[in-house]
C-alpha cells in the first residue's frame, strides 16, 4: 500500500482498499473510543450499515435466558464496504449524525 494506514488502537485488521474519506477511522481523521461490538449487517445504504447485536438478557424467576436485539446504525467506509449478511466489528466514536455513532472497523470472516 502506497499510503499510509493509522493505527486506530484496536487489535483489528487494516482493510487492504485504500479511501479518501474523512471518517474512515484508518484513511482519515475519526478518532475511536468506547466500546466494541459484533453484529450482522441487516441492511447497508451509501454509506450508512444496519447492524443487528444479539444478546442474552437472564429472567431470574424462571431461571432463563431470552435473547434481545439492537440495531444500531454505523458508519460504512467504502474501503470496507459490508454487504447485508456479513458479520463486522463496529467501535463508539463521536457523533457522525443523529443517529449513527459507530463505525465499522473490520468485516470478520
Amino acid at each position: 500500500m502506497s499510503e499510509v494506514v493509522r493505527d486506530i488502537g484496536i487489535d483489528v485488521e487494516p482493510p487492504e482498499m485504500e479511501c479518501n474519506d474523512p471518517k474512515c477511522p484508518f484513511h482519515g481523521s475519526l478518532p475511536v473510543r468506547g466500546q466494541i461490538f459484533t453484529g450482522i449487517v441487516v441492511s447497508s445504504y451509501e454509506k450508512t450499515a444496519v447492524v443487528k447485536k444479539e444478546r442474552l438478557k437472564r429472567i431470574r424467576k424462571f431461571e432463563r435466558f431470552e435473547r434481545r436485539t439492537t440495531k444500531l446504525h454505523a458508519h460504512n467506509p467504502p474501503c470496507i464496504d459490508a454487504k447485508p449478511g456479513d458479520t463486522v466489528k463496529i467501535a463508539e466514536c463521536r457523533p457522525l449524525s443523529k443517529t449513527k455513532s459507530f463505525v465499522i472497523v473490520e468485516r470478520v470472516e
